[in-house]
């Protein structure tokens, strides 16, 4: 009999396991049991894919349409030309051996073929599959990889069983109802899978199951054993759903109760009392305000308010619309701690940021930022810079304000987690767009706390997270939401120009840009790309999935093109300004405080004002190349106009037609300002395997059936059962299949990871 825990290479032999190993890391039993199907092939039926990406290795189930010897163009000999048919799709597939496999390769026979995409064009092809050929005698099951027909005993990564002395494969396990497909390469295929999961579940010893039965009778849920034989050979589709619903759930609690043990562990460490004082900085702060704070703020503010006051580390994630206020929450919480007596530590994505951040919060304490100095209020606390390309002097200034406590509020980038920074008292980390900052960028800072304290922390993000991403990677913080724009703020106007189609409306938008100035008004002109040769490069690097309006993309056009264009055409009357990442730092300082001053009229720029800039004097944004943008990332550009009292005009430009895919996304963003249904449309339009990005990547372990986009219920399920489990039993001492089934869907590393975040 097989257990569960077997390692491959002692059941299949090493030659035969070494290959799950190296290319799909397999290394078990349950490992290999674990790769479910991408799909089923159902008996006598075709099956293809309408447009796979370029390079992926896919097995398609066509019939042969005709197949014609061919010579080469660039050396002697010749290869065989084959036309397959599947699901109304033509797709040609080349052959190397056609000697050899003429008399096989017949029209009229219907086969399985694996191999790796390659388009020419817009069409697409299989360049020397392997095949299997379904039906018919003996010898048409031979099995040819790599251009050779291979015996049994030379057939790498084949499990035991799968073929016989002649090279011929068992075709029993094609005559099933529903036969199974998995994602392959060229040297383990989907039949090989399909053949050493057949032969381990033949003597699979029975699988206990880790969930106790009154949660799989609650649910109406299978057990285990029978769901892991179920979702490789169903024999109806029934017996394939009540797997999935089974396993779905499994995946869905196993990172549930990892982040119910996180929740568990944060209550356990302790954190610096801050109670809110009346008579404190904060207080004072907030009587000077010259607006009121919206509902929204005051609920939110109050949330984070009682989380500083208790002796536990607050975990929060405060997600708000683009021009919804956060800064002033997430401020009026610095300055609740920075009254209990601790520091405060902001950390920005870019340079630009943290800058803008500086200047935005000193202006907004006015003088309770000034302590120390000539007529600050008594109250005052120091605001302290600290980035990477400070000078000397600066640098070691804010770096003696930060050891010796007389900076409360410390803002920078990636410099505040250097060795050299040390903290006086740190309790309190704020966040800002915290997908762009990788983990161990966030533990680093907190671990410059004292010895025994765990310093609050308050994530910010302006990129709506739809719940279902919220829960499965977010769920030990709890999370507060502003959805509201301050009072006098006018919801921005969109739309979307095809430069191709209507010229004219391109110069109009300039234009309208000249309109806005005559007023006293500013604007922004963004572009996708500065213009150097390493972009140029970049380039040229074209994504599948923009090919859908066609093989040829438009170059776009660069922040030097654009600026030198306007500047010396349309908008040469005015003072235009440029800003992008490899200016030196003093360069785009100095940009962006002109533009504050309003000292330039139309700042040409790249991505840099993307999160956090705040000129309320900026009513008009041109985006050129639009599409090249993702939907959450133009919703976050779009943001940066209509801050102040005026209207805000967003105009998306595209060289593509209208009639593309890519032009109808532009559209679905100008169509609404609302951050969360587009943050809902974009998770629909992504890949799953992308959705939970780079800051949340190694946070889950694969999760193969459950979808962030289509199980919200089954989330919600899971979410709900981990949590009773942990109140009822928080050590799990009653639940031992459940402390190993947490144990061994999360690898060591995967843990400590979503312990530091």
């Amino acid at each position: 009999m097989v257990n569960m825990a077997d390692r491959l290479d002692a059941v299949l032999g090493k030659k035969i396991a070494e290959p799950f190993a190296q290319h799909f890391d397999l290394h078990t039993v349950e490992d290999l049991l674990r790769y479910y199907p991408i799909r089923y092939m159902t008996q006598g039926a075709e099956l293809t894919e309408k447009e796979p990406p370029e390079g992926e290795h896919i097995t398609i189930v066509a019939t042969i349409t005709s197949a014609v010897l061919k010579n080469m163009k660039a050396r002697k000999g010749q290869f065989l030309a084959v036309s397959l048919a599947a699901e109304g799709q033509v797709i040609d597939a080349t052959f190397f051996s056609p000697h050899k496999l003429k008399h096989v390769l017949v029209p009229g026979r219907k086969g399985m073929f694996s191999g790796k995409v390659k388009y020419f064009g817009r069409k697409w092809n299989l360049t020397h599959p392997g095949y299997v050929i379904l039906g018919g005698d003996d010898e048409d099951g031979a099995v040819v990889p790599s251009g050779r027909i291979v015996g049994g005993g030379a057939l790498a990564g084949v499990a035991r069983g799968a073929v016989d002395d002649s090279g011929s494969v068992d075709m029993t396990i094609f005559e099933r109802s529903f036969v199974p497909l998995y994602a392959a390469s060229k040297d383990v295929e989907s039949w090989t899978f399909m053949r050493g999961i057949r032969w381990i579940l033949d003597r699979l010893a029975p699988v206990e199951d880790p969930v106790p039965d009154v949660v799989l009778a609650e649910r109406g849920l299978v057990s285990l054993d029978t769901a892991l034989h179920w979702i490789h050979f169903p024999d109806s589709v029934e017996e394939k759903q009540h797997a999935r619903d089974r396993l779905k759930f499994d995946e869905a609690l196993a990172v549930q109760l990892v982040l119910a043990a996180r929740r568990r562990d944060v209550s356990t460490r302790t954190a610096p009392v801050c109670a809110a004082r009346d008579d404190g900085i904060a207080a004072e702060f907030e009587r000077r305000l010259p607006f009121t704070l919206t509902e929204g703020q005051r609920k939110v503010a109050g949330e984070i308010s009682a989380d500083l006051s208790g002796g536990h580390p607050m975990s929060r994630l405060l997600q708000g619309e683009v021009g919804s206020g956060k800064t002033i929450v997430a401020l009026r919480a610095m300055l609740q701690v920075v009254d209990a007596g601790h520091q405060c530590a902001l950390l920005a994505p870019t340079e630009v940021l943290a800058s803008q951040h500086a200047r935005s919060i000193t202006s907004m304490l006015g003088t309770l930022a000034g302590a120390g100095e000539l007529g600050a209020d008594a109250l005052a606390t120091r605001v302290t810079l600290l980035t990477g390309s400070m000078g000397t002097a600066a640098k070691r200034k804010a770096l003696l304000d930060v050891v010796t406590g007389d900076a409360g509020i410390v803002i920078g980038t990636h410099a505040l987690i250097q060795d050299r920074v040390s903290f006086m008292d740190l309790g309190m980390v704020v966040v800002d767009e915290q997908h762009r900052f990788g983990v161990e960028q966030r533990d680093a800072l907190r671990g410059k706390a004292k010895d025994g304290i765990s310093p609050h922390l308050l994530v910010m993000t302006a990129t709506p997270i739809p719940r279902t991403i919220a829960l499965a990677s977010l769920g030990d913080l709890e999370t507060s939401i502003l959805d509201e724009l301050p009072r006098g703020r006018s919801p921005i106007v969109s739309s979307v120009v095809s430069s191709a189609d209507k010229p004219a409306w391109v110069d109009r938008a300039w234009q309208r840009i000249g309109e806005e100035v005559a007023q006293g008004r500013q604007a922004y002109v963004v572009c996708s790309r500065i213009g150097d040769d390493e972009e140029k490069q970049m380039e040229k690097r074209r994504t599948r999935s923009a090919m859908t309006d066609g093989p040829n993309l438009p170059e776009t056009k660069s922040a030097l093109q654009v600026y030198e264009l306007l500047s010396t055409g349309p908008l040469a009357d005015l003072r235009v300004g440029l800003l992008h990442g490899r200016m030196h730092p003093d360069d785009k300082d100095a940009a962006m405080s002109e533009f504050n001053a309003g000292e330039i009229d139309v700042l040409v720029c790249t991505t840099v004002v993307e999160v956090g800039v705040d000129v309320p004097n900026a009513t008009v944004m041109v985006i050129e190349d639009a599409d090249r943008f993702g939907i959450s990332q133009l919703h976050q550009l779009r943001g940066r106009i209509g801050r102040g009292g005026h209207q805000g005009l967003c105009i998306m430009i595209s060289q593509l037609s209208p009639n593309g895919q890519s032009f109808s996304r532009l559209q679905s963003v100008a169509s609404t300002n609302d951050g969360f249904e587009l943050a809902n449309l974009d998770l629909a339009t992504r890949k799953e395997g992308d959705v939970l990005g780079a800051a949340q990547s190694g946070t889950v372990s694969s999760m193969r059936l459950l979808s962030l986009i289509e199980d919200e219920d089954v989330i919600d399920d899971a979410h709900s059962c981990a949590r009773t489990i942990f109140e009822g039993d928080p050590e799990l001492e009653r639940h031992p299949g459940i402390a190993s089934m947490m144990k061994s869907a999360w690898r060591s590393d995967r843990a400590e990871y979503l312990d530091k975040s």
